[in-house]
């Protein structure tokens, strides 16, 4: 009987009684693995990947080592002063061949171009004449031996024979269908003795077959006899070439001994003048390593100097303002929709269910409207000829409206004043909140003249607390629906006021609704760019434009990701301030 106790707790198949348990769990938690995996992968596919991506990209900074592999491993060596080394010109030359057949070199000048002006048409212009480099050398040989001339040459010169009987076989096929051209091979005897030559065909191929056409079949770039010219006066013979290749060396080696060719850095500054700007090379230099903050600094209204980061003009400042300026209106718009929604929010909670219902298809009406329509439907509402002006315009000229005027005068210079104070406070009303515009605040004694409600930071909180209201007052009605009305009775009935029933007992509870609705409202008005482009013009972008306009536009996509992953940063460092000071667990949408 002690061994029967003694033992482990069995199952009915046998087993131990915890090891069942132990696998019954596991199957559990398998299945519930496999019905949210669905939802896991697109979470990862749709918002984790574009993040990481972004992430990476401000950060990345391949446009300039790419397609200058050469010239940017030479030039952390220069010292900054007066004009490179020639060997940096000829590096360039080589780089600037391939990169004009891929068109690279176009895109490398715009990217160069944000930092210096002029570096785009330079490298558009410079991508014209570069393929003179060479010539020289390409007559001489050519005028040697006919089979210089031969498309075919540098191929069987360089490559293997593997590799030659690769290429023609693949290009045989159909251009449809066949897969990826066969992989140089460099002959490795040509490529001890001719280094640079081998390095630049090998270049020369690869673009190429990227182009879907056979290298052998194709006409060597110039830059191609430029590079043999230098290397073979210095090389031995190579060994096991055919007799007429072996032929065509010697005679092109004799050819070219004492000739003088093209010079890469005379030819680069008959081109632009700017070829002999040290500036120009230091923008290159700057930006040539593989990763760059770079972006962060032109994101904070820097850049990258000689002595390290430095301020950029004053007139070029423009993304810090921008940061603020959508903090400010953020909040602006967040604490509009508080005030808006807050009551309506109470009326949908304590009205009878008919009424509340429909008021309820009132404040859901907006979503049945595009966003595009609501935002064009503001800007005729706002614009200075618009419904809003016509209305006090008339309202102003009738008995009432001459009646009540002073008072309306006195509630609007008011509000003016309030929003003039929080602007000062912060210590940007200039150059951030644009100021208030002095019409404002004698509106009556001027003869009623009609306000700027549009293309300013007015039109775009007027505009964007009507389209994010809905999103505050939902969260706040699905908190106060939980509410007991008996809780205020018993206030009252204890002998607290109307306001201090409201203030002691009833707003508490609503506060995880407020909560809920602020971070939702908050966080929706920071990333909007649609409205503020129509109806906030030069004065009430937010920085989301911007992020929308380089990705969009200027194809500036470093720089649009540097200013979205700041944006994040700081939206993450807000919502842990919330959650330090108010805590994210009082925050409810409802129950």
């Amino acid at each position: 009987m002690s061994d029967t106790t003694s033992g482990p707790v069995l199952a009915a198949d046998g087993r131990p009684l915890k090891a069942s348990l132990n696998r019954a769990l596991r199957r559990q938690k398998l299945r519930a693995l496999m019905l949210i995996a669905p939802l896991l992968i697109f979470i990862l596919v749709s918002f984790v990947m574009p993040i990481a991506d972004m992430l990476f990209r401000s950060v990345e900074n391949q446009i300039a080592s790419e397609p200058l592999p050469r010239t940017t491993a030479l030039l952390p060596d220069w010292d900054g002063q007066g004009t490179p080394d020639d060997m940096i010109y000829e590096a360039l030359a080589r780089d600037l061949a391939v990169a004009v057949e891929a068109k690279a070199h176009t895109r490398l000048g715009s990217r160069l171009n944000y930092e210096q002006t002029g570096i785009s048409s330079l490298f558009r212009k410079t991508g014209r004449g570069v393929d003179e480099i060479g010539e020289i050398a390409q007559d001489v040989l050519e005028d040697t031996n006919d089979i210089w001339k031969e498309r075919d040459t540098f191929g069987l010169l360089f490559g293997t024979p593997a590799w030659v009987e690769a290429i023609n076989a693949w290009d045989v096929e159909d251009s449809q269908t066949r897969g990826a051209a066969p992989t140089f091979d460099a002959n490795p005897n040509f490529a001890e003795q001719f280094p640079g030559t081998t390095s630049l065909y090998a270049s020369y191929v690869l673009q190429t077959t990227s182009e879907d056409d056979n290298p052998l079949g194709e006409k060597p770039w110039p830059i191609l006899f430029h590079v043999l010219a230098q290397e073979l006066p210095s090389a031995a013979p190579p060994s096991g070439v055919p007799e007429n290749l072996a032929l065509a060396l010697g005679e092109a080696s004799a050819a070219l001994n004492g000739l003088t060719l093209d010079d890469p850095k005379a030819v680069f500054l008959d081109i632009d003048d700017d070829w002999g700007d040290a500036a120009v090379w230091t923008t290159i230099q700057t930006y040539s390593p593989a990763y760059t903050n770079g972006y962060f600094l032109n994101s904070v209204d820097m850049q990258k100097g000689l002595d390290g980061p430095e301020w950029r003009p004053e007139n070029e400042q423009i993304y810090i303002v921008l940061f603020v300026r959508t903090m400010i209106m953020s909040l602006s718009i967040m604490g509009m929709c508080v005030l808006l929604g807050y009551p309506i929010a109470w009326l949908l909670a304590n009205l009878p269910d008919r009424k509340a219902n429909m008021l309820m298809i009132l404040v859901l009406l907006p979503f049945w409207t595009s966003l595009l329509v609501r935002t064009s439907a503001w800007k005729v509402l706002l614009q200075q000829q618009g419904v809003i002006n016509d209305t006090l315009i008339w309202y102003h000229s009738t008995a009432v409206g001459k009646l009540l005027d002073p008072v309306f005068n006195t509630l609007l210079n008011a509000f003016y004043a309030f929003a003039n104070a929080i602007t000062w406070g912060w210590n940007l009303l200039n150059n951030v909140w644009g100021g208030v515009d002095a019409t404002y605040f004698d509106w009556a004694a001027q003869g009623f003249e009609r306000l700027t409600l549009i293309n300013n930071q007015t039109g775009t909180i007027i505009a964007m607390t009507h389209i994010l209201l809905p999103f505050m007052i939902l969260p706040l009605y699905s908190v106060m629906k939980t509410i007991p009305p008996s809780y205020l009775r018993a206030a009252k009935s204890l002998g607290a006021t109307n306001w201090t029933a409201f203030w002691r007992v009833y707003f508490p509870q609503s506060v995880p609704g407020i909560g809920a609705g602020c971070i939702l409202v908050f966080i929706l008005s920071i990333g909007y760019y649609i409205t503020p482009e129509l109806v906030g013009g030069t004065k009430g972008v937010f920085i989301s434009n911007r992020i929308a306009y380089h990705i969009s536009s200027s194809l500036n996509w470093g720089l649009a990701a540097a200013l979205g992953t700041i944006l994040l940063a700081v939206v993450m460092g807000l919502y842990w301030m919330y959650d330090k000071i108010v805590g994210i667990d009082n925050v409810k949408l409802g129950g």
